[in-house]
Formats: C-alpha cells, sequence, structure tokens
C-alpha cells in the first residue's frame, strides 16, 4: 500500500451508517425483562438479550419481514432472520420441548419468507399453562455480535401493533 493509500486509510473518519429495526411483539402480552425468565440460558443472557413476554392469545406472529431459519420439531420454538442480518429467536415458554410438540401447530415451513404479522405458530394456552413451568415467552436477538443498541420497551403489548424493542445496527 503506498503512502498516500495509508494516509488516506488512516484519516478516513467517514462515520459508520447505522440503521434501526423495530422489533415488533409476536404475541399479545405483558412483557418481562429478560433477567427475569425462569431459565438460565434465557436469564443469563446465553442465547441473546431481548425481552419476553408471558403472552395472552394463541398465535406467535413474525415480528419482522425475513426469513424463517429454523422452526424446532417440537413447534415451540423459531428463528427468523431479517434481510439486514438480524437473527431473532422466539421461544414459547420454559419446559415446553417436553411436551413433544402437543399443544402447537406450525403454521409455516422453514425457509418461509415472511412479514411483520404474518401467523407462525398456533398454541393452546390452557393446555399449556397446565403443563409447563411457565409460559413467559423470550424474544432475543441471537446475533448480538452484530447489533451496536438495543431499545427495549416496557408494559403491555399487542401482537403485530406494538414494537417489542428495537435494535440499532
Amino acid at each position: 500500500m503506498g503512502f498516500i493509500n495509508q494516509c488516506k486509510q488512516w484519516f478516513d473518519n467517514t462515520p459508520q451508517q447505522t440503521q434501526t429495526i423495530d422489533i415488533y411483539s409476536p404475541v399479545s402480552g405483558e412483557i418481562v425483562s429478560i433477567e427475569q425468565v425462569p431459565d438460565i440460558v434465557f436469564a443469563e443472557k446465553i442465547v441473546g438479550d431481548g425481552l419476553a413476554i408471558t403472552p395472552h392469545g394463541s398465535t406467535i406472529h413474525a415480528p419482522v419481514d425475513g426469513t424463517i431459519g429454523k422452526i424446532f420439531e417440537t413447534n415451540h420454538a423459531f428463528s427468523i432472520v431479517t434481510k439486514e442480518g438480524v437473527e431473532l429467536f422466539i421461544h414459547f415458554g420454559v419446559g415446553t420441548v417436553e411436551l413433544q410438540g402437543t399443544g402447537f401447530s406450525r403454521l409455516v415451513e422453514q425457509g418461509a419468507e415472511v412479514h411483520i404479522g404474518d401467523p407462525i405458530l398456533q398454541f393452546d394456552l390452557n393446555f399449556i399453562q397446565e403443563q409447563v413451568t411457565s409460559t413467559v415467552t423470550p424474544v432475543v436477538i441471537a446475533n448480538m455480535d452484530a447489533i451496536q443498541g438495543l431499545s427495549k420497551k416496557k408494559g403491555s403489548v399487542t401482537a403485530k401493533q406494538d414494537i417489542l424493542f428495537s435494535v440499532t445496527i
């Protein structure tokens, strides 16, 4: 590299362009901090950072426009990736994997292109509440290394309508 190019590289302080992406609530309910999820993997942010929701209703919707990355065989959890590369992981409840899919119905398949509000999974809330430790549903960013900032909301949320959190990439 020549001296002039090296100098240009040293002094090129062009700010990186940031972008904010709104993550909508995939289910209606009450927001719970991720640290209060009764599962250490989520509470200690091992999977990623985000929020959780104590759900109402019977459907989990796409929180962003993106591609379904993985839907677990038991239909209790899935990932979705935005075109900007943000990877979200939505996990219904604690102990739900042990239900082996009972109480859940898949509405889309892996690889499907979805838009905010599209139904992804249906669930029988009453049945599941009787069977598991908790129905608190974490919504986390699985690739936090790609995130510059995270703005979390509080209170109640309505699926498809309210922003749960915003990320800056």
